[in-house]
């Protein structure tokens, strides 16, 4: 040959010139040894298949089908009759830019490299995903080894982890969901249950379209329309070319429908009908297994191609290192390609090879005996497939070369004995059992999710218990349809593995929590787990998901978080007594201890308020807590953090009202939900309320945890309904916080305390007496973090005698909130001592405002302190009041009404419009009567339409230090 030219002419005799480079090609024969035909990889059966074109079989001739020489100089192929009409699948094609799907041809690959004698066939629609031969062709034996144990590590550490949570107890339908929503709650169990669902429905899928397309390629005459696909030499058609039919998009469609209605009617028959059919799946896998380790051990036959050397140790050292290199889409080795394998390529195309570890548990509502099926049938199946896989690693890359390898898209077929037939139906077989197992475990992982509860909008795929999940399987099976329609699944599938990751990483966390935290409950058969083992279970699944793909990891898991946040708004609680709830409880229990019993420090103090819920007159029965309290003790929380307890006392006996308390608590539950108010219920049942809030007082709370606050409603009602035994169970309880070192706030307005819709204007007003170790600043500032305050400014009124110097007063105090971090506007007020006050009575100085309520307190008093002395004298003893003695000193009785006589004057004098009055709270005086002090307490309250009456204790809780 001259100037390079190719051996061989065209049809009209006329040599074919060599192309200009000086590459040498040779034109693609029927007869040749590798014909390379391009088809789709499934990716989620039990062993990933590739169909290529058997070495040694002929390629048929197309059938009644002429292909114009003009298509040839175009070097594309017409499928304009491919009749996606018949699904409407035109438009959604354009739309979703997979015209490729429609038949059209792609350009020839890059050129081989120079000196190469190399034939290639093409003709397929262009893929969207790479690829290419035996997967040692490019890892070599050695990086095959790892991947195959790299894989099978995550699953058998899955199935150790799935056999710990299965054998703690009795399982019900649903297999991993159930075990992931008992441990880790009802959102992520329905979250991960969801996806793993939707993994399964749409694996479906693809091995329907896996099987037919075996099916069509090793029986092209079923094809009902024949797409030609002419193998171009050099960009040009010549006589030798060989034409090779394909299935077309078309029939794919619809003999996958086909396939999934009739695994549908079997799926329908039931649990039973399942069972009987399962051994014709699985006999004929099992057989063609034996064929190609039988064709192995005697290799090379007679018909073999040469790069089959049968079982060698030159050709082991050979494949022995990896060989990455770049293909193009079709998978076929080319220098300038746009793929390049490796490594972590080779893990996404392995690992579908080893799911289908949670087949047995998928169906758990029908096994007999869970506990000892799923351990069993599990690991001993993840075993022996992980063993067939690196058995088949080492003998393959003993039996073929590395170009056989990477040329041979079948070569199992091609070495099986007596022939490849035997293969292709194993492979028939294996897909459809698989789609099989999808189409019946996915709807009862669906309807055990309905079954549940949680969502109502599962509620239409509910079944009674042993009933088959019919409407479920229907919407699976519409799942399955519309995607084997679509027909091309390269765009979802890495998703859909990723479901199936996710679901492995829930399991493996659910028994690292369950084992870690070690409930009295966990108690699996199975012995051999460890938390360590489940926790790198779980890191294994993470890593393959970002080696696969971290766009797709990204996807699966927003959809998941999506599924969880839907969850946790529309689904209905449940307790499942999960291994978060354990993990809480411990991590509480720890946090306890680490707190101690000392002092909390104030940078760190909370307030923690005890809510007095009933203290004074009646609520209706339905009622459990004045509506106002929830939003005033969420106005003492910054940003809502904190716990508040909510108490209420019953009067009577606990051993017959203990029944009444369980549903009043339950009540007050619902109470603080609906306010969407952090806290907890607790009702108490004691003779009186002054005792049951000395029980309160002592015991709530545990170590640091305990109520700092007490929290109730100034007694208004108390004169206007004649409630005489109000002021001494008033003065009870004050007297009671003071003792216990607890603070006291008491609300004065309550019915008109803005609720979160209800914006103030104005001032928030404190009339700072005495210390208390910051409260009152404290409580303002926590008051301005809420919406319904934040447009208020704080002043603080500083109440001092009226020889004290007010400037060295205002400076003083303005430094003292300065290192505070508070912005406040400091107003010095001098009040009157008594000496003064007795003077100015005695000459006639003007009254102010509230002189009238000044008046009738005295009278009130003195009336009650002669009624008294009558009775003591009548009775002949000291004066007594409830059954106590008490001390009257009537010069101390008229100084302490005048103390509050002048201080709500001035209240109403400086704050007659503010939003909120802060005062403080004067302790009893010892020995008093209790009647006395309500009417102190009367007397400052006065014509102020909203007050906080504010008691400290002895701590601070502010600080000037960082």
């Amino acid at each position: 040959m001259e100037n390079g030219e190719i051996e061989g002419a065209a049809d009209d005799g006329v040599p074919v010139p060599a192309p200009p480079n000086g590459r040498r090609y040779r034109p693609v024969g029927s007869s040749d040894r590798a014909v390379i035909q391009m088809t789709s990889m499934e990716p989620g059966s039990s062993s990933s298949t590739a169909v290529a074109a058997v070495s040694g079989i002929t390629p048929q001739p197309p059938r009644n089908l002429t292909v114009d020489p003009s298509m040839q100089e175009d070097h594309t192929v017409s499928q304009g009759d491919s009749k996606l009409e018949l699904f409407g699948f035109d438009s959604l094609v354009n739309i979703l830019g997979l015209k490729s799907m429609t038949g059209e041809q792609i350009q020839a690959p890059s050129s081989p490299r120079d000196g190469e004698d190399v034939a290639i066939t093409i003709g397929r629609p262009k893929e969207t995903g790479p690829k290419f031969g035996t997967m040692m062709g490019m890892a070599g034996v050695w990086q095959s080894l790892v991947l195959v144990s790299f894989c099978g590590a995550c699953t058998f550490l899955t199935g150790i982890s799935l056999s710990a949570i299965a054998t703690n107890g009795a399982m019900k339908g649903g297999g991993p969901y159930y075990l992931i929503g008992r441990a880790l709650g009802p959102e992520v169990g329905v979250s991960i249950g969801l996806c793993f669902f939707l993994g399964n429905a749409v694996a479906g899928s693809m091995y329907v379209l896996g099987a037919v397309e075996t099916f069509l390629d090793a029986v092209p005459s079923a094809e009902s329309v024949t797409v030609v696909n002419n193998t171009l030499v050099n960009g040009t058609a010549t006589a030798s070319t060989a034409t090779i039919s394909t299935p077309s998009l078309h029939d794919l469609q619809v003999y996958g429908v086909i396939v999934t209605i009739l695994l549908c009617f079997i799926v329908f028959g039931g649990v039973k009908i399942i069972n009987k059919v399962a051994p014709a799946f699985l006999i004929p896998v099992l057989f063609s297994l034996l064929c190609i380790y039988l064709g192995v051990f005697i290799a090379p036959r007679h018909n073999a191609p040469k790069g089959i050397t049968g079982l060698s140790i030159t050709t082991f050292k050979d494949n022995w290192g990896s060989e990455y290199q770049r293909t193009n889409n079709a998978g076929v080795p080319d220098p300038n390609g746009s793929i390049y394998w490796d490594f972590n390529a080779l893990v996404g195309l392995f690992f579908p090879a080893v799911t289908g570890i949670m087949a047995g548990s998928n169906r758990s509502a029908s096994l007999k005996d869970t506990q000892r099926s799923i351990p069993i049938g599990t690991l001993s199946a993840t075993l022996t497939t992980t063993a067939m896989y690196l058995f088949s690693v080492l003998l393959f890359g003993a039996l073929a070369t590395r170009e056989e390898l990477l040329t041979d898209r079948l070569l199992t077929a091609t070495v099986a004995w007596p022939a490849p037939a035997v293969i292709y139906i194993g492979i028939i077989l294996s897909t459809l059992g698989a789609a099989l197992q999808s189409l019946t475990g996915a709807p009862r992982l669906l309807a055990a999710i309905a079954n549940d509860d949680i969502l109502p909008v599962l509620n239409y795929f509910k079944v009674s218990e042993g009933a088959e999940p019919h409407s479920a399987t229907l919407f699976t099976a519409f799942i399955c349809i519309c995607c084997v329609v679509i027909g091309n699944l390269d765009l979802i599938t890495p998703t859909i593995t990723m479901f199936f990751l996710l679901c492995y990483a829930g399991v493996n966390l659910s028994c690292f929590l369950l084992d870690l935290l070690d409930a009295p409950s966990w108690r699996p058969r199975w012995k051999f787990h460890h938390w360590s083992l489940s926790l790198v279970g779980a890191l294994l699944c993470v890593v393959i998901m970002f080696l696969i793909s971290w766009s797709f990891t990204v996807v699966s898991l927003a959809l998941a978080s999506l599924i969880y946040y839907y969850v946790s708004l529309k689904g209905k609680a449940g307790d499942w007594g999960d291994g978060f709830k354990s993990a809480y409880f411990q991590l509480a229990l720890r946090s306890l201890r680490s707190l101690g019993a000392n002092q909390v420090h104030p940078k760190n103090w909370y307030p923690i308020p005890l809510i007095f819920c009933r203290p004074w007159g009646k609520l209706p029965e339905n009622v459990p807590c004045h509506p106002k309290l929830a939003d005033f003790a969420n106005c003492m929380k910054k940003k809502g953090r904190g716990m508040s307890i909510f108490v209420s006392i019953i009067d009577g006996d606990y051993h017959e009202l203990a029944e009444d308390a369980k549903t009043a608590c339950r009540q007050l539950d619902t109470y603080i939900e609906y306010k969407r108010c952090e806290g907890v219920a607790e009702i108490i049942v004691a003779p009186s309320m002054s005792e049951g809030f000395r029980s309160i007082v002592q015991t709530m709370g545990l170590g640091n945890l305990k109520p700092n606050i007490i929290v109730m409603r100034y007694p208004e009602i108390w004169r206007r309904e004649n409630l005489i035994q109000i002021p001494s169970t008033f003065v009870s309880i004050i007297n009671d916080c003071i003792i216990a070192n607890k603070a006291v706030v008491i609300v004065k307005g309550l019915d008109e305390w803005p609720n979160e819709y209800q914006r103030q204007y104005g001032t928030i007003d404190l009339y700072w007496i005495v210390r208390d170790g910051g409260l009152m600043l404290l409580l303002s500032q926590l008051l301005l973090t809420k919406e319904t305050f934040e447009s208020c400014k704080i002043q603080v009124f500083c109440i001092a005698e009226e020889d004290t110097d007010a400037e060295e007063l205002k400076a003083d105090v303005k430094k003292f909130l300065y290192d505070l971090r508070m912005h406040a506007e400091v107003i010095v007020v001098t009040m009157k001592s008594w000496e003064p006050h007795m003077e100015s009575s005695s000459s006639g100085a003007p009254q102010d405002d509230s002189q009238e309520a000044y008046t009738s307190a005295q009278r009130r008093i003195s009336t009650y302190l002669s009624e008294m002395k009558e009775t003591a004298q009548r009775e002949g003893h000291p004066l007594m009041e409830d059954g106590k003695q008490v001390v009257v000193n009537e010069q101390k009785i008229e100084k302490f009404l005048y103390t509050m006589f002048k201080l709500n004057s001035t209240i109403l004098r400086y704050s007659r419009m503010a939003a909120v009055v802060l005062v403080s709270l004067p302790p009893p005086p010892l020995n008093h009567p209790a009647y006395f002090y309500m009417e102190y307490m009367d007397l400052l309250v006065e014509n102020v339409p909203r007050m906080l009456i504010v008691r400290g204790y002895r701590r601070d809780v502010v600080t000037f230090f960082t």
